[in-house]
């Protein structure tokens, strides 16, 4: 039901190396051969201080990725880049606008979008290897008035059968090569319990429940296939840039269908801040299904308190028994290059204190 009672999110903070490495490849000033030589680096490095703070479950920190999305984009035929509709923004109000998939084409998987990833962690480290992957609404609600190219696709049910197969055929070569955890980032459903972004959808003309009822079935699709013996969790995310959000408001309004219909092993899910609202919701989540509590910021340098996770803990315990529970940062440190506003000792501080959390409260 878990893999491990301590877990993370995936992104992790590129370091300056790295980071060169990227702008030099993109001003052509490197070759494909060194930024990945760069990115082999980095990321033996970053699994090593995974297993020094305890984890069971390493990522290659998505260190071949611009961001959480980027590389699903690059290497899927008929999605290409333009400006989303929504926008970060901060507790004082300041925004940033970014960008978003949109389906150009036919979408097909033109190459293996993660198997690398996957083979390169495994090849470093004996712990359980995690694979992050941009759940299918990434492709369609950050663009959701226009999404995609109507002569190609005549509606979102058209696209998302097709985008199912990419994730399908993926899933499969992961299970072959011993893939057996993956984690699908999931922002649409967050943003759509926010009763602002609610209300911008129907202005729009867009009925927010059947988007959600769409995506659910869009991850459904997906993992329709997916290979005995792998477990899937879906990280519900209110959007995580620079210590920026996208959303707020608590999982009330979806989680009676998306916690019940949305076939998947567990989730893990924001509770860092008030704006996640409370625990509550929980009750939805059946019995066969687990909860990765996200009670550790990675938005912010402050440690949380240990005693403070435990009292957490105890009360989202109400709702979904104990051994049903693990514990997170609520997000990625980095979902972007640029990373959130953290230093990689405030990073380690947190993975580590995730770690001693989860044996501490249920050990």
């Amino acid at each position: 039901m878990l893999p491990h009672r301590a877990d993370h999110i995936g992104s992790l903070l590129r370091p300056k190396k790295l980071r060169e490495a990227f702008r030099a490849h993109s001003e052509n000033k490197i070759g494909d051969a060194e930024l990945g030589a760069a990115q082999d680096e980095a990321i033996r490095e970053v699994v090593r201080l995974q297993e020094d703070c305890g984890l069971q479950v390493v990522t290659d920190g998505e260190f071949r990725r611009i961001s959480y999305w980027e590389k699903f984009v690059r290497l899927t035929d008929g999605l290409d880049v333009r400006s989303a509709v929504f926008k970060f923004h901060d507790q004082q109000g300041h925004e940033s606008d970014f960008t978003a998939p949109y389906a150009h084409a036919k979408v097909s998987r033109r190459a293996p979008i993660t198997l690398d990833e996957f083979r390169f962690v495994k090849q470093h480290s004996a712990r359980m290897a995690k694979v992050t992957m941009p759940a299918p609404s990434t492709m369609h609600f950050y663009r959701f008035t226009d999404w995609g190219d109507r002569s190609i696709y005549r509606d979102a049910a058209a696209f998302f059968a097709d985008l199912g197969k990419v994730y399908q055929a993926e899933l499969a070569e992961l299970g072959a090569a011993g893939c057996r955890y993956v984690q699908l980032d999931e922002v649409a459903v967050a943003i759509l319990c926010d009763p602002a972004a609610r209300e911008k959808v129907k202005a729009a003309g867009e009925d927010p429940d059947r988007l959600v009822d769409l995506y659910i079935g869009a991850i459904n699709q997906a993992v329709i296939n997916r290979p005995k013996g792998m477990a899937i969790g879906v990280h519900v995310c209110r959007g995580n840039y620079k210590g920026m959000y996208l959303s707020e408001g608590g999982y009330d309004s979806v989680a009676e269908k998306f916690f019940a219909r949305t076939n998947v092993d567990h989730f893990l899910l924001e509770f860092d801040t008030p704006r996640a609202g409370g625990f509550a919701p929980l009750r939805f989540v059946p019995k066969d299904k687990g909860v990765v509590l996200g009670l550790v910021s990675s938005k912010t340098p402050q440690l949380e308190k240990l005693d403070d996770l435990r009292r957490r803990a105890d009360e989202a315990a109400k709702y979904v028994d104990a051994e049903r529970l693990a514990i997170s940062p609520q997000c990625g440190f980095a979902s972007t290059m640029g990373g959130n506003p953290v230093t990689q000792a405030d990073e380690r501080a947190k993975l580590k204190l995730c770690v001693d959390a989860a044996s501490a409260i249920w050990s």
